[in-house]
């Protein structure tokens, strides 16, 4: 090891106190909060967060929508900081290091997913806000000054990514490339559709013309045409109220990648399916859905879905959008303004993902 490296790591766990912004009740106002950081052990890294994406899913945690919330919360998953030091077993990253944290500090390690690197379908996943780590801790997101995690759940950025543009690949963007890579839907010349231009939306959109799809965004209004045609580069444009135009469009779509995260019918988007085609379930519903069955089973179609990705799939995903030279659409806030970036959100009102300007901001105001 050298002495830059000896120097990087850690001789002894310590715990180090630390400032976020965090949700102290289930109105969602996020507020600065001071807390301890876990001990940081042998594997661990710890960063200085840089900036931080802003998820739906946040909101859906600082406001209990779930009814699993536990506060005070710091929410933020689409993380990435400088690596400040490590633990002395971490052997993938140093001091100076650009790096990335999603949604999951941890796992088992011992399960049938954890061993084929589909740790995010592991029981025992321990979720990078509002969960307990191993030593009984609260964990704590990435809306804070600084966060330690295992190296197992840190990912490095690709060279000449800012670190505004690779946030959102760590939840929004492995989101998309997960499912259409497990699923076979990589090959050029499919046709699928983005259900709701959103964040993660967005992402589907840019990734899957990267592919070489054929891509339809499905919308409810008329109100992101032009952008979603001129500046997305989608090859057409579709209003779900627009019976036509949709029965027009029936049994052609290999897939349909489904971002809405409010209830909404299935049945008019399975029409759109070819046989064995895909309706791929990605928003966070907390009621349930419904559809007639014959509608699936006369096409033998699937409606199924995915949850975020693998770490590998994160690497992949970084290393994809940078040789594809795919960027995110992102507005950059400021930590005094992340109410009002939420307020935004709830609202639909944002192109396409906020991102938080975490170094940048005064954390004690």
């Amino acid at each position: 090891m050298g002495s830059e490296e000896q120097a990087a790591a850690m001789p002894e766990a310590t715990e180090k106190q630390t400032i976020g912004w965090a949700a102290k009740d289930s109105s969602g106002h996020l507020s600065p909060y001071t807390y301890t950081l876990r001990e940081t052990g042998p594997e661990d890294v710890y960063i200085k967060v840089i900036c931080c994406g802003i998820c739906h899913s946040d909101l859906h945690q600082v406001k209990n929508d779930l009814g699993m919330s536990h506060y005070p919360m710091v929410p933020g998953h689409e993380v990435v900081g400088e690596v400040l030091e490590v633990g002395s077993a971490v052997t993938k990253f140093q001091a100076g290091d650009i790096v990335g944290v999603g949604l999951l500090v941890g796992c088992c390690d011992n399960c049938t997913h954890c061993k084929s690197d589909e740790e995010q379908y592991c029981n025992k996943k321990i979720w990078s806000y509002n969960d307990v780590y191993t030593d009984g801790k609260p964990t704590q997101g990435g809306f804070a000054a600084t966060v330690v995690t295992h190296q197992k759940f840190v990912v490095k950025i690709p060279d000449g990514m800012s670190p505004e543009q690779a946030a959102p690949l760590l939840c929004a963007g492995v989101t998309v490339y997960s499912p259409l890579k497990h699923f076979g839907l990589t090959q050029k010349g499919l046709k699928g559709a983005i259900l709701g231009l959103g964040g993660v939306g967005h992402m589907g959109v840019k990734i899957a013309k990267g592919m070489g799809h054929h891509v339809t965004v499905i919308s409810s209004s008329d109100k992101k045409r032009v952008e979603a045609l001129d500046h997305l580069g989608v090859d057409s444009y579709l209003v779900s109220s627009d019976v036509e135009k949709m029965q027009e469009l029936a049994d052609s779509l290999d897939y349909i990648i489904d971002t809405v995260p409010v209830f909404h019918p299935l049945e008019p988007y399975l029409s759109l399916l070819k046989v064995h085609g895909k309706l791929i379930l990605m928003g966070v519903i907390n009621s349930p859905l419904q559809f007639m069955s014959p509608v699936v089973m006369l096409g033998r179609k699937t409606i199924t879905g995915s949850f975020i990705g693998s770490m590998k799939e994160t690497e992949e995903v970084l290393q994809f959008c940078k040789e594809k030279r795919l960027t995110s659409q992102i507005e950059i806030v400021k930590m005094d303004s992340i109410n009002q970036a939420l307020e935004r959100l709830e609202k639909n009102d944002v192109r396409y993902r906020f991102v938080v300007d975490v170094a940048g901001s005064k954390l004690d105001v």
